[in-house]
């Protein structure tokens, strides 16, 4: 029988991805092609890939909030105006690359309002920004140069919406020369401005040129045609405004000096049609007259606008008819006045190069909505909370899947975050999609029949269970990036308080099972634990969309405080419960079912066959071993403890936590434990050695949710601080970077030998430097020094002098780090002296200051400690400094030793001198002076 191979330890996890916040509150902007967004978070501006779900780069802020941005139509700079009326202009990267350090402002203008800045557009052309602000003031600006342009007074009160007017007519030739600027107030009222018209520059102020009144309350969007002929309005008074803006043409006398009579144009516009929208609109443009809407046919003539506002919903308007074509998005029917707040739209972005509309919700999310196909195509979540629990989902796993579906396992991941709504993100990009169906926050969450479905617990004292409409539908090609809409197919109600822990039976769904969902158990601050009967609830929610009612099987009073934590063993036989009493219990799962069809009966009991008793704290976790009988819980005491199923014994204890233990699985056939507590770190442990082999922090607050995909190659962990990390193993790419090194590192060595071998001191030093062995270049120095070539040199050798001379700027710094290193030491010191000394004589001062200062040479220098020299301003005079101050100390202890020996060496020759009869032979005084000029000479050399 062969011999069971044993899994290797995982030594190392690298941090492969995060889901951070990307929008908390404030001004969105997408680029023309609709590849990137700008979203702000706290005081600062994010650039993020939409199709990747990468941050890019952050823009630097001025520690203020964001009043408004907007980006060029070219997508070559960002403008935000924030709350220190500031303006700033930056320069957004062409290149998808995530970027390190922040982008700084191409130019500044401290103080470019009065009063914040709400609105801001820029014009088609990318040269100029209008601005307008909360004192009634708009402003056009230069971009690239900064200044403004024009200024336009006589707002009463807020800016409230902004739009450029350049009519442009494809059948002319050129570009019509007319550019006008739209805006809207608090006042009610939309003024149109001729940016042509030399009174408005600078400062010299300017009258409209027509002033349009028919709304009654704020106009929240502006929109120009691009033939400048209509203008759409949409404001908080639920009426949208279609306005007639192209010049008419009028008979009036000329002036005196000229003749007869002559036409003119004159912009008079006019009100064509007003449309009852119902809701307060926040957003209103137009489509293009080409766009390809679903079931609509395209029509150069046809006007079709959207809108968006406090139903949470995007309708597309036919402007002629007044009608509505269709809804992007679903408008629910009973919600409570803080979910209407909270759906409502705030803001809506056409995308026409994708036939796109996105729209921004108040309660943080971005939703894409494809207008081709009608249906939401993305949907991006911008600040999930406080990260209670995590699992991992297999939405389009087959009931008989085999390893060459590996693909399609652990594709998805459940959140629970501070909210009612389920958060389900697709692993390979920012896609999420929203659950709802509690009224109250979601505890926790389990999945079942190998991620297939999904199991909630609510404070709305029920469990819910839900299922993919979709899931076997979908490509396998887009598997990683689409995410399935998800229903609740059961709802479990029955506890008396908030339902804290949740386990699906984990059979279900495996090779040679019917597919079915068995059972699942959920634990309460009721102290009780609810076994329910799963058998008749589908894999797939049916047409109708009802959910059925579960029927609970057993109730048991389980312990004596909150239950925390339920999991169900691998076979199905065992649960363990732990809770805020301190112990963890095991029960004895019986679950029979009689008969078939419609005389099918099912019958379930739990039968207590230990506890587990040691921990100092409530027990915020319990955990079965997947291969072995053992039971591991993490605890408030900030311990792990692993007991026995046999005889319900601790049989090890882990300890390295500075905090409650909060979460805690098995990885690695039950080899390695993984936990994660309130100190903010995720810990991985040997078993058999009792110590934590890794330490994975990428948190600031408390870690409640731990998940491990189903091969282990991944871990997850979220945390109150609302980010959620993805750890990579790359256990094997360690040992192969290891081994590849240690492989360059023996050929280095080797032709560090030949080079000796052969006298080729020029490579010989270089290749010692790169390896950073100042061992063997010591030696090198000492073998040269002790048999000198007959050559006149320094060191004891031409080619090691001309080395010297030619030493690169970094290779010199780290080579007078050696000479400092070794100079400390009395057995090197002279080695040191020599080699100094050839430097100084051979290369200039500037060549050694230049070493130093250069940040190259810095970055690649490092000190005795292993510590990489910081950069910085003045970081290369400090560092020669530094060098200076630590080479003249122990020069001088070198120079007083020395001393002190010929000092001493005069004494031996007078003891030898005045010996009897001269035992030794008689030195007479020119031999012994030439000798002690002999020591004068070494001394100095070596000095």
């Amino acid at each position: 029988m062969a011999s069971v191979v044993r899994p290797k330890l995982k030594t190392s996890f690298k941090k492969s991805r995060t889901i951070a916040p990307l929008y908390t509150a404030g001004p969105v902007a997408i680029t023309e092609d609709g590849t990137k967004l700008v979203t702000c978070v706290g005081t600062e501006a994010i650039l993020t890939d939409i199709d990747a779900g990468k941050e890019i780069c952050r823009f630097m802020g001025d520690t203020e909030s964001i009043t408004s941005l907007c980006i060029t139509p070219s997508s070559s700079h960002l403008l935000l105006f924030t709350s220190s009326l500031s303006l700033r202009i930056y320069e957004v990267p062409s290149s998808s690359t995530p970027l390190n350090k922040p982008v700084r402002p191409a130019r500044v203008v401290s103080r470019a309002h009065d009063a914040p800045v709400h609105v801001c557009k820029a014009d088609p052309t990318s040269t100029y920004l209008s601005s307008g602000s909360a004192d009634g003031v708009v402003k056009v600006w230069n971009i690239l140069r900064g200044y403004v342009t024009h200024v336009f007074k006589g707002h009463g009160g807020v800016v409230s919406a902004l739009a450029f007017n350049y009519p442009f007519d494809p059948s002319s030739v050129g570009r019509e020369q007319k550019m006008q600027l739209v805006t809207a107030s608090v006042d009610t009222r939309i003024r149109i401005f001729d940016l042509a018209a030399v009174a408005a520059r600078a400062g010299g102020g300017s009258k409209p040129v027509a002033v349009l009144e028919g709304h009654v309350s704020v106009p929240r969007g502006l929109d120009v045609s691009p033939d400048g002929k209509w203008l759409v309005s949409g404001g908080r008074d639920s009426v949208v405004l279609i306005w007639d803006i192209s010049p008419q043409e009028s008979s009036a006398p000329r002036t005196k000096n000229g003749k007869g009579k002559a036409k003119e144009t004159q912009l008079s516009p006019f009100l064509f049609k007003t449309i009852p929208v119902l809701e307060r609109v926040e957003a209103v443009g137009l489509l293009r007259s080409d766009e390809d809407l679903a079931g609509a046919p395209s029509n150069a003539g046809k006007l079709r606008f959207y809108t968006g506002g406090e139903k949470g919903v995007v309708k597309i308007w036919d402007a002629q008819e007044g009608t509505v074509m269709f809804t992007l998005g679903q408008e629910q029917e009973t919600v409570t006045e803080d979910q209407e707040e909270q759906r409502q739209i705030v803001d809506c972005l056409y995308i026409p190069a994708t036939s796109t509309v996105a729209s921004v919700h108040a309660d943080q999310n971005i939703l894409f909505h494809s207008l081709s196909t009608r249906a939401l195509s993305r949907q991006l979540i911008g600040f999930n909370d406080e990260i209670i629990d995590a699992t991992f989902l297999s939405p389009t796993l087959p009931l008989q899947a085999g390893p060459s579906r590996s693909n399609l396992t652990d594709t998805h991941l459940a959140l629970a975050t501070n909210s009612s709504l389920i958060r389900v993100y697709s692993n390979s990009s920012l896609d999420a999609r929203l659950l709802s169906g509690h009224s109250e926050i979601v505890l926790c969450l389990d999945r079942g029949a190998g991620g297939r479905v999904l199991a909630s617990g609510s404070k709305d004292h029920s469990a819910r269970v839900w299922a993919p409409s979709h899931g076997n539908e979908t490509d396998p090609d887009s598997v990683n990036t689409a995410v399935s809409d998800w229903r609740c197919v059961a709802v479990c109600e029955g506890h008396a308080e908030s339902v804290g822990a949740v386990a699906m039976s984990r059979k279900a769904g495996d090779a040679g099972e019917d597919g079915d969902l068995r059972f699942m158990f959920t634990g309460s601050q009721d102290r009780t634990i609810k076994m329910w009967d799963l058998s008749s609830v589908p894999l797939t929610p049916d047409e109708s969309g009802d959910a059925i009612k579960c029927k609970s099987l057993t109730t048991h009073k389980a312990h004596d405080k909150d239950i925390n934590s339920l999991d169900v063993a691998p076979n199905d036989r065992l649960l363990v419960s732990g809770s805020q009493d301190r112990t963890a219990k095991v029960w004895q799962i019986e679950y029979v079912v009689t008969g078939s069809g419609a005389s099918r009966g099912v019958r379930g009991e739990l039968k207590l066959l230990g506890t587990c008793k040691g921990h100092k704290r409530g027990v915020w976790c319990a955990r079965f071993g997947r291969t072995e009988r053992v039971l591991a819980t993490g605890s408030g005491d900030k311990t792990v403890k692993l007991w026995s199923l046999d005889d319900f014994t601790c049989v090890k204890t882990f300890e390295g936590h500075t905090n409650s233990v909060l979460r805690v699985d098995f990885v690695n056939a039950g080899m390695q434990l993984v936990s994660s507590a309130s100190d903010g770190l995720v810990k991985l442990w040997n078993v058999r050695e009792e110590e934590c082999v890794v330490t994975m922090d990428n948190h600031e607050d408390k870690v409640w949710a731990l998940a491990v995909s189903s091969d282990e190659s991944i871990i997850v962990s979220g945390a109150a601080d609302s980010v959620v990390t993805f750890w990579q193993d790359c256990t094997e790419e360690q040992e192969v970077e290891k081994e590849t090194k240690r492989a360059e590192m023996v050929l280095k060595e080797q032709d560090f030998m030949n080079y000796l071998a052969l006298h080729d001191y020029r490579n010989a030093i270089q290749l010692a430097l790169a390896m950073e062995q100042p061992g063997r270049l010591s030696a090198l120095f000492k073998n040269i020094s002790a048999a000198p070539d007959a050559t006149p040199s320094i060191t004891g050798h031409a080619a090691v002098d001309e080395v010297l001379r030619t030493l690169a700027p970094a290779d010199l710094a780290r080579l007078l780090r050696y000479v400092r290193d070794w100079n400390a030491t009395a057995r090197t010191s002279g080695i040191a002296q020599r080699v100094l000394h050839a430097v100084l004589k051979l290369r200039a001062a500037e060549d050694i200051s230049t070493a130093f200062s250069d940040d190259s040479a810095l970055a690649a220098v490092e000190d005795s400690t292993g510590a990489l020299v910081k950069k910085g301003a003045g970081s290369g005079a400090t560092a020669l400094k530094d060098w200076v101050e630590a080479m003249i100390p122990y020069t001088e202890r070198h120079l007083t030793r020395m001393d002190r020996l010929l000092q001493e060496s005069y004494v031996v020759d007078y003891m030898l001198g005045e010996m009897d009869d001269g035992m030794f032979g008689e030195l007479d005084d020119e031999s012994a002076f030439g000798s002690s000029m002999e020591v004068d000479k070494v001394i100095e050399t070596t000095a």
